[in-house]
């Protein structure tokens, strides 16, 4: 069985586990206070351009998206998201665990606009009973989206722009920032991600480490105390070098960005197989999730040896499905997806 389900279903690169593995019983301090962490946190920074930014070590994105937006909203207070959004309808109510409303926005690809943000601020705020309704603070966007469609940088630019002018915290979840900004499309790069948000992480978890996002936090106002929500979150880890040694193996010499390619390749290919056969699309992704849309009967038979996920139905006949690419993907696997699509 090949699973393309995620891009999390392997371990770790095989340099994160050799280095973990090398320096299994040094003895550092706790809480992400030790050498590795140190190190880690100068390479990204160097990698943002971005020397005055605080980076953070967090477990998982769940924590990370929890510990963010309850630490930057008021109790009346929420965010605003995409309708397919992951805070919206893959995190179990995290965000509204914490008090807060996630303001789901309808989008057809995934991505909000800026027109869209301003309207939602405009509207609460020209509504004469806006006092009992819950005051949209922050905007929250995946790159690449749940979607795989990335944004451009004039989009960000926008978006930003909005969000400075309403008085509004903008966070970008990088669950899976490493294949958005190695796709062909994307015109952005970490520098620019940096200087056109307030917030955002990058992602380990799904590419390349054993588990962990790093935060990078760009707006001095979200700085103070921040370590103190982490803990208050559970996304401390006691083990924090843990999580330094992962994330400076993936920036000393320039393996996030090599993996991604290798991911975007994989991604490239699942694509042409399916365009070879006839396929349409969902979305137009150019990232390493892709959506092709299959009869139901093909995709009975591909699930005797492959495992996907069934995305949405198109039709009574129709479904969309979404094949990962990962860091790990393999030729094997794509060569016997290959041969069984062709034989469809």
């Amino acid at each position: 069985m090949f699973r393309f389900d995620s891009d999390y279903l392997e371990g770790a690169h095989p340099l994160i586990i050799k280095k973990l593995a090398e320096t299994n019983l040094e003895q550092t301090i706790g809480y992400g206070c030790d050498p590795h962490c140190e190190r880690a946190t100068k390479l990204i920074k160097e990698a943002c351009k971005a020397p005055e930014s605080d980076v953070h070590f967090l477990v998982g994105g769940t924590q990370t998206n929890t510990t963010v937006i309850s630490a930057v909203l008021r109790p009346h207070q929420g965010v605003i998201c995409a309708e397919t959004g992951h805070i919206n309808v893959h995190e179990s109510g995290a965000i509204e665990a914490t008090g807060h409303k996630v303001l789901a926005l309808p989008s057809s690809d995934g991505k909000l606009t800026a027109e869209n943000i301003k309207n939602c601020y405009e509207s609460h705020w020209n509504d004469p009973n806006h006092e009992h309704m819950v005051q949209p603070a922050m905007v929250y966007i995946s790159f690449p989206t749940e979607k795989g469609t990335l944004y451009s940088k004039s989009e960000l630019s926008e978006i930003f722009y909005v969000c400075r002018e309403c008085g509004m915290i903008l966070y970008i979840d990088g669950a899976r920032l490493g294949y958005g900004l190695a796709a062909d499309g994307c015109d952005l790069s970490l520098p620019d991600i940096a200087a056109l948000c307030d917030a955002f992480y990058i992602g380990g978890t799904k590419v390349g480490a054993l588990f962990g996002e790093a935060l990078v936090i760009c707006n001095n106002s979200l700085k103070k105390d921040f370590r103190y929500f982490i803990k208050q979150k559970g996304g401390l880890l006691a083990k924090g070098r843990l999580l330094g040694i992962q994330f400076e193996t993936l920036f000393e010499d320039g393996l996030y960005n090599e993996i991604s390619v290798h991911a975007i390749n994989s991604a490239k290919r699942i694509k042409k197989i399916f365009e070879k056969h006839g396929c349409r699309f969902l979305s137009e992704s150019e990232t390493n999730q892709q959506f092709p849309i299959l009869k139901n009967s093909e995709i009975e038979k591909l699930l005797s040896e492959f495992s996907f996920e069934t995305w949405c139905e198109i039709n009574e006949d129709e479904s969309a499905v979404r094949f990962c690419s990962s860091w790990a993907t393999t030729d094997e696997s794509l060569d016997a997806l290959e041969k069984a699509v062709d034989n469809l």
